[in-house]
C-alpha cells in the first residue's frame, strides 16, 4: 500500500496515537520501516527494549524504540552526580531513545516533539508493566552533522554535553560521529532515586 503523503500544520491533522508494539504482530512493520528508511538502518535491540509506532488514523508516521544506556557517559555521568559504584547499580533505571524516525513522506513542524512528549509520558508505565520497574531518566544521541536536536529541546530535553567519539560500549575511540547528549528526567527527584534504589 502506497502510503499517504501528509504536509501541514500539527493543529490541523487528526489525533495521533501512540502505540507500544513490541511482541506484537506489528513489530515486523516497525523492523521494516526503521530498516528502510532510518539512516542507521535496524539494529536488534538487546536486553530490555520497547518499541512504538505514532499513527496518523491508521497511517505510520513514526517509530520509536528505547533500550539500555551507553554504560559510560561523561556528559550525563556529570549531570546526574553519581559514582562510579552508583551507577553500575542504578544504570537500568536509565533508558536510551535508540531510534526516531519520522518517515520521510510526513512533513509537519513540531511533530517530532510532540511524538516524543507523548512517549515520554507513558514509558514509565509500559515499563513497570514489561519489566517490573520503572526508568527515571531517558537518554539519547544526536549526530552533529546531521541534526540539530531540534525536536527534543522543543519536547524539552536537557542538551548535557557531547560524546567523546566512543561507542555505546565505550570501546570504539575514533569509530564514531561525535553526537550530542539529551536527557530527560522523567521526576523531579530522579537523582536522588538513582541513588537510593536497592
Amino acid at each position: 500500500i502506497q502510503p499517504k503523503p501528509i504536509a501541514d500544520q500539527l493543529i490541523n491533522l487528526p489525533p495521533i496515537s501512540i502505540k507500544m508494539i513490541s511482541g506484537s504482530e506489528q513489530e515486523s512493520l516497525w523492523d521494516q520501516l526503521v530498516r528502510t528508511h532510518h539512516y542507521l538502518s535496524y539494529q536488534k535491540l538487546i536486553g530490555h527494549r520497547l518499541k512504538y509506532i505514532a499513527f496518523i488514523e491508521e497511517q505510520p508516521v513514526a517509530a520509536l524504540s528505547w533500550s539500555a544506556p551507553a554504560l559510560k557517559l561523561a556528559a550525563r555521568d556529570q549531570f546526574i552526580g553519581w559514582s562510579d559504584t552508583q551507577r553500575k547499580r542504578h544504570l537500568h533505571h536509565l533508558a536510551s531513545n535508540s531510534r526516531f524516525l519520522i518517515l520521510p513522506w510526513v512533513r509537519s513542524k513540531n511533530l517530532g516533539s510532540k511524538i516524543l512528549s507523548l512517549v515520554s509520558k507513558r514509558i514509565s508505565n509500559d515499563w513497570q508493566e514489561r519489566y517490573n520497574y520503572c526508568p527515571v531518566l531517558l537518554e539519547t544521541f544526536v549526530e552533529k552533522q546531521r541534526f540539530r536536536g531540534t525536536c527534543y529541546k522543543a519536547a524539552n530535553w536537557i542538551e548535557v554535553g557531547e560524546t567523546c567519539g566512543k561507542g555505546k560500549l565505550g570501546n570504539s575511540e575514533g569509530q564514531v560521529p561525535t553526537k550530542t547528549v539529551w536527557l530527560y528526567p522523567l521526576c523531579k527527584d530522579f537523582r536522588t532515586r538513582l541513588s537510593e534504589f536497592p
